[in-house]
């Protein structure tokens, strides 16, 4: 076993290796002249040009002169790096506080281990709906709730995580990104057929029964599986909570009617068509979720700022009335709470920062996605072959290239195309690719709130050596297997039985 650590690299170390090497490989793909060309569909002609996208040199002096001089600026702009800081500032509180603890252990001390572990990983696949800001929050949340429920709150962290990442594709609530592909699939659908139509309730059903399912085998699996592997760190027993307290109720009451009225004054700003109301939108928008999530809104980007703002209020209320904050300076003292050791997490960060910013500088994802794009072309196959293909090629890509709305707008313009001419709807389609990256997501440390798992593991590590990427990536190794099987069942289970989709939404033409 020590052998096996002495082996285990430190996560800074293991990013700065992976940034030397794209920085040698990329210089070498460039001297290879790797590139590949990507197709794009003018929205009003309808036809395609093609750009060719080749890999990007770093290994010589303008690729040096980049990484020294952007540096800094990519870090301060990663976006985990601001909302994570923000969002502690929110958590310190409620933690400090005593309000965590106090609605934690009254709220599950009943519960079963294995229904709050399903609480968890349910919540985490639906906050999909929040983006990208959900791993923000679920994670470090998930932890608290099982520390304050006398569990390793690694397996807590890790369950959220599976939840975010392998629940990334699916969701019965019609998302920002949902939107977004929908709109890059309906374009390359109407090269095929110029009148066709999608809805964004096509898939709903198919979605709603990938959710349940995804959320009782992840729940089985962690608490069979993943959970055992933990109970040597399990926390030490505490007195258990038998009821509230005067002070506690008070406290909850307090923090029950301010957020109340917080909430209020938030969702009627987020309500079109009233008086007064609609102010947190982008009204330039026609679809309802991309009034809430357009880069002009001012719901997307102050979203953060909201919740944190939610937090303090929740705990320093509960402070006040339960009187676990007597003065302004024991309120300032809790906002650093969370924030205090994070020096660390921040080295992290600039790491994984840079990582991250070479690797996509270099386009050698892009330039992978594209070539296993465009295969797609040439190939004969049929039905349910050519469903599975692309449900592998989704999960492969998204090894390399995370982002599914960049993902998709390389590949849909060859996939959709190939598929409607097999007789397959563009609505399957999509699904086939979004369960495709469900599968992997959990696995790439090039998605950016990888490193925010990774520093959330880490602060709760109650070893004496770090957890290291590779630790962090087997963990999740079995949930990817395990949705890899049940996301590919169920496809291929809808494909045969040709059950509807959703609402309006089939599976061939």
């Amino acid at each position: 076993m020590n052998k096996k650590e002495k082996k285990n690299l430190h996560p800074i170390m293991t990013f700065m290796i992976m940034i030397g090497i794209t920085i040698i490989l990329s210089g070498v793909l460039h001297l290879l002249e790797v590139g590949q060309e990507v197709y794009n569909i003018n929205s009003t002609t309808l036809e395609y040009s093609r750009s060719l996208i080749q890999v990007e040199n770093l290994f010589s002096l303008d690729g040096l002169i980049y990484i020294f001089s952007e540096t800094v600026s990519n870090f301060v702009n990663f976006a985990p790096l601001s909302s994570l800081i923000i969002l502690l500032i929110g958590f310190g509180v409620m933690e400090k506080s005593g309000f965590l603890e106090t609605c934690v252990i009254f709220a599950t001390k009943k519960m079963k281990k294995n229904l709050v572990t399903f609480f968890i990983i349910f919540l985490s696949i639906i906050a999909s709906l929040m983006g990208d800001i959900s791993y923000i929050i679920m994670l470090p949340l998930s932890a608290l709730i099982f520390k304050y429920g006398k569990r390793n709150p690694l397996i807590g962290i890790v369950a959220s995580f599976a939840g975010l990442t392998c629940g990334s594709g699916l969701s019965f609530i019609f998302t920002s990104v949902d939107s977004s592909l929908l709109s890059l699939s309906l374009l390359s659908a109407r090269v095929i057929d110029i009148g066709y139509r999608m809805a964004s309730i096509s898939g709903v059903f198919i979605m709603s029964v990938a959710v349940l399912l995804i959320t009782e085998l992840l729940t089985s699996l962690t608490e069979k599986v993943i959970a055992p592997k933990f109970k040597k760190m399990d926390l030490e027993e505490e007195e258990e909570m038998q009821e509230l307290s005067s002070k506690q109720k008070r406290g909850l009451f307090y923090a029950g009617i301010a957020s109340s009225i917080y909430v209020i004054i938030f969702l009627y700003n987020i309500i079109p068509g009233l008086p007064f109301s609609g102010n947190l939108l982008d009204n330039s928008q026609i679809l309802y979720v991309d009034k809430l999530f357009s880069y002009n809104s001012f719901f997307a980007n102050g979203f953060v700022f909201i919740v944190t703002i939610f937090f303090i209020i929740l705990g320093s209320f509960y402070g006040i009335g339960a009187k676990t904050i007597k003065n302004q300076q024991e309120l300032v003292d809790t906002l650093g709470h969370s924030l205090d050791g994070i020096g660390k997490t921040l080295v992290l960060i600039f790491f994984a920062s840079l990582f991250i910013s070479v690797f996509k500088k270099s386009n050698i994802g892009i330039v992978m996605v594209a070539y296993l794009g465009n295969l797609f072309r040439n190939l004969s196959f049929q039905g349910l072959p050519l469903i599975l293909l692309l449900f592998f090629l989704s999960g492969i890509c998204t090894l390399l290239l995370p982002g599914s709305v960049n993902k998709w707008a390389i590949l849909s313009p060859v996939v959709i195309p190939v598929f409607m001419n097999a007789g397959i709807t563009p609505e399957f389609t999509q699904i086939v690719f979004r369960f495709g990256e469900s599968v992997t997501m959990g696995l790439t440390p090039i998605m950016a709130y990888f490193v925010i798992y990774l520093a959330i593991l880490n602060k709760y590590n109650q070893q004496e050596k770090s957890i290291s990427i590779l630790e962090a990536i087997k963990f999740q190794s079995s949930y990817a297997l395990v949705t890899f099987f049940a996301l590919g069942g169920l496809i291929i289970l809808w494909y045969l039985i040709g059950l509807p989709l959703g609402i309006n939404g089939v599976t061939v033409l």
